[in-house]
């Protein structure tokens, strides 16, 4: 789903409340919430910013005294990024417009691919012309990701099973890097819930998210469809 963001942003600044956005799956190539009425952006700068899955690292962007009250508190705490990964963490940025230019045209790509596909059952991309927040995704992004799910005709067995059989695509539950990755939310970031929670979120037991990397799309559109297929 896509929120009317410009609308809670407008929403806070008349109440006089911060509004704060974690930006990290649309990145700011994407998207820039501090140009849209923000006041504070997070990243976990592990995924998109960095693009290499190898640190652990977040961020705050916002005005000066927001970010210099946020350096306070992390000093008292001993929040400090080590020089190494300071240094991959500016090595990633240097090629973030190119990673997720790619991988927004990736993502689609395999959206449009999956959704025509007659094992699949749904397909949740707000790419996708159908999609219902489609307009507003446009409207309001660059692009619409790198991430994507997919909900199989079958169960959890047959999802598994789907996973298994891909080759570029690696089982694990990150998302932001350079490499495809496939989980299945209810054993990984909804594995708390129980499933009648999880039903009634939307999250079904064959639902598995895609956070796509930068392959060629058209290996990566063959992985899928093979996978399925077989």
């Amino acid at each position: 789903e896509v929120p009317d963001l410009l609308g809670i942003a407008g929403l806070a600044g008349d109440a006089g409340l911060v509004a704060m956005i974690d930006n990290t799956f649309a990145s700011p190539v994407n998207f820039r919430p501090l140009e849209h009425g923000f006041d504070v952006e997070l990243h976990s700068a592990t995924k998109y910013l960095n693009g290499h899955s190898d640190i652990v690292a977040g961020a705050i962007l916002g005005s000066a005294s927001f970010v210099r009250e946020a350096a306070v508190k992390l000093a008292h705490f001993g929040a400090s990024l080590d020089p190494h990964a300071c240094f991959l963490l500016e090595r990633g940025l240097k090629t973030l417009p190119l990673r997720v230019r790619q991988q927004n045209a990736n993502a689609l790509a395999l959206a449009r691919a999956l959704d025509s596909h007659e094992r699949v059952k749904r397909v949740h991309y707000p790419g996708l012309e159908l999609h219902p927040d489609h307009i507003r995704a446009t409207t309001l992004f660059a692009g619409c990701g790198g991430v994507l799910s997919v909900e199989l005709h079958g169960d959890a067995q047959d999802a598994d099973r789907f996973m298994r059989r891909l080759k570029l695509a690696a089982i694990a539950p990150s998302l932001g890097g350079v490499e495809t990755l496939v989980t299945r939310p209810a054993t990984t970031s909804h594995a708390g819930m129980t499933a009648e929670a999880r039903a009634a979120a939307g999250i079904p037991e064959a639902l598995v998210r895609v956070a796509v990397g930068i392959e060629a799309t058209a290996d990566l559109v063959h992985d899928f469809t093979r996978a399925l297929a077989e």
